[in-house]
């Protein structure tokens, strides 16, 4: 069961409004509490407003809110992470090359069966032997796409973790407090469940995670 200590009802652009107002205060702080990953290197990077205005992913499909909200704060944080190429443009990666150039080659392969349902993936901080995707595809109702885990310390693992790029933050910054005792304990949430329920349904097959043999 999740153990929500002080979880909003904002999804979105709220949310991630509050996210942004707690890291302007802090913006040297470690996102994660395990591995010292800086908000913030410097002072926050907005993305231009007329690049930002017409910003959209490769396969054409449009900004989630949350994430149009924090790229109007700073894009150096995604950008330390690879979200872009060399000409400003987004770069995703499809889950199998994703996982070949993060967990490494031997792992790829398994997850190859899983590339063209997930073939926009950026990567996010968190984890240690596992990963953080935000998956681009079907959007909810918010308009968002979920975050899904990478595991391979048993046998390959992906699941739905958090409904949006939105929750993700929020939980990483504290804002919203839950404990996982699987990755994907956001079903039970009062708040979130319905918009993790919504993903399952494009994702998995009503399922909340696909493990090995995929």
């Amino acid at each position: 069961m999740v153990i929500d200590r002080g979880a909003s009802s904002a999804h979105g652009v709220a949310l991630t409004e509050r996210v942004i107002e707690a890291v302007r205060r802090a913006p040297e702080a470690s996102a994660l509490e395990y591995q010292h990953v800086p908000w913030v290197e410097g002072s926050p990077r907005p993305m231009a407003a007329d690049v930002l205005a017409d910003m959209v992913f490769p396969s054409g499909r449009p900004l989630p809110p949350s994430l149009r909200a924090w790229l109007a704060f700073d894009v150096s944080l995604l950008e330390r992470y690879g979200w872009f190429g060399q000409d400003g443009a987004f770069a995703p990666r499809p889950l199998d090359q994703l996982v070949d150039d993060e967990l490494g080659g031997p792992w790829a392969e398994f997850f190859t069966p899983l590339a063209e349902r997930f073939g926009e993936c950026f990567l996010l901080p968190g984890g240690s032997d596992s990963r953080r995707v935000l998956a681009v595809g079907e959007p909810d109702a918010e308009g968002e796409y979920p975050v899904i885990a990478l595991d391979v310390d048993d046998l390959p693992f992906a699941g739905l973790m958090y409904p949006g790029f939105d929750v993700y933050l929020a939980h990483t910054a504290g804002l919203v407090r839950m404990e996982f005792p699987t990755y994907t304990a956001l079903f039970e949430h009062a708040i979130y469940g319905s918009r993790m329920r919504t993903h399952a349904v494009h994702r998995f097959a009503g399922e909340a995670y696909a493990e090995f043999p995929f």
